[in-house]
């Protein structure tokens, strides 16, 4: 309990370290905590009834499908492929979540996942924090800019670039048509409550899923598997199974593992929109189950015997040729 406590408070003024909040942005990140209030009181000015959840549940979706199968899946792992017109679109829909720009936030991705829970990763629960995870670091000065060095493939297209810099046209865009459709009563269930909550819901990626679930494989940072974020974040959720094979357009690895990005994914290859949907080589992945890594790690196996020594190599978690990147250097160059 004490453990738990020190990670979920970790990051909090007053609690412990504060994991880095000196370098909070008090002024800057006040539109941030304005939203959630304007959020929280518009609610008690407009009607309340199933009509205006489902619109607040369906904004919420449809965004959510631009960060998990876009922004994640696409931008930052290249887990499959697209046109042109339609990587506009997808980085278009994504920018209306307001977690901004498409080029910040692969490269971003990008440099969590070369460093995943050591001391450079910008948003480990372990290294530093819940909270830091879950909310600080995306309002830090430390991570304003984009890490180009990270995104080479995706900075040669100059409407990327373009969106990049003004992620705000495509929100206040987005917010503008749902007034139009649906007024005052849209704006807030639509776009407020739903952005807050799609906020929230991607957040616990970076926090809860490094806190709460089950590991099926020996990864080198504290990734969890959890069907309940799976279910907000259309799949996200099986993070484990995302950490240990990056590039794979499903995160749900069996059937049983709901993934509603992927879902979708498949639906939009049919109809020639996404193409080259990878998958994960389930086979190999079995050699990274927790349980068989174990085994391996009791006892020397010759196959694994180094050239030209006479030691034995054997199979641990922290084997660097064992957790290698997964992603192809076409994919993600550093």
């Amino acid at each position: 309990m004490a453990a738990a406590y020190n990670t979920l408070t970790e990051g909090v003024p007053g609690t412990r370290d504060n994991g880095g909040m000196k370098h909070f942005r008090t002024l800057r990140s006040l539109p941030f905590f304005l939203f959630h209030l304007a959020a929280a009181v518009a609610v008690f000015y407009v009607p309340f009834s199933a009509k205006w959840i489902a619109l607040a549940a369906g904004s919420y979706y449809l965004r959510m499908f631009a960060i998990t199968a876009g922004y994640h899946r696409y931008f930052s792992h290249r887990a499959y492929k697209m046109n042109r017109v339609a990587q506009f679109a997808m980085a278009w829909l994504g920018s209306t979540t307001l977690q901004k720009g498409v080029l910040w936030w692969a490269g971003n991705h990008r440099y969590h996942h070369r460093h995943s829970d050591q001391p450079s990763d910008i948003h480990s629960p372990l290294q530093h924090g819940f909270w830091w995870a879950h909310v600080g670091w995306i309002l830090s000065d430390r991570h304003e800019v984009t890490r180009w060095d990270q995104i080479q493939d995706l900075a040669r297209y100059p409407e990327l670039r373009w969106l990049n810099r003004w992620w705000i046209i495509p929100a206040s865009s987005y917010a503008l048509a749902i007034t139009a459709l649906w007024g005052w009563p849209g704006l807030v269930w639509g776009f407020l409550v739903s952005t807050v909550l799609l906020w929230h819901g991607t957040f616990t990626i970076n926090s809860l899923s490094h806190v709460f679930g089950r590991q099926r494989y020996a990864t080198t940072d504290t990734s969890r598997n959890n069907f309940w974020l799976a279910l907000v974040t259309l799949g996200e959720g099986w993070h484990n199974n995302h950490h240990t094979y990056m590039s794979s357009a499903n995160q749900g690895f069996y059937w049983w593992e709901i993934d509603g990005s992927y879902y979708a994914l498949r639906a939009l290859s049919f109809l020639g929109v996404t193409r080259d949907l990878r998958r994960p080589p389930l086979a190999l992945l079995e050699e990274k189950r927790i349980d068989r890594v174990a085994r391996k790690s009791s006892r020397p196996d010759r196959r694994t015997r180094s050239a030209g020594t006479s030691g034995f190599k054997t199979f641990t978690p922290s084997d660097p040729e064992s957790e290698a990147l997964n992603v192809r250097s076409s994919d993600i160059r550093a």
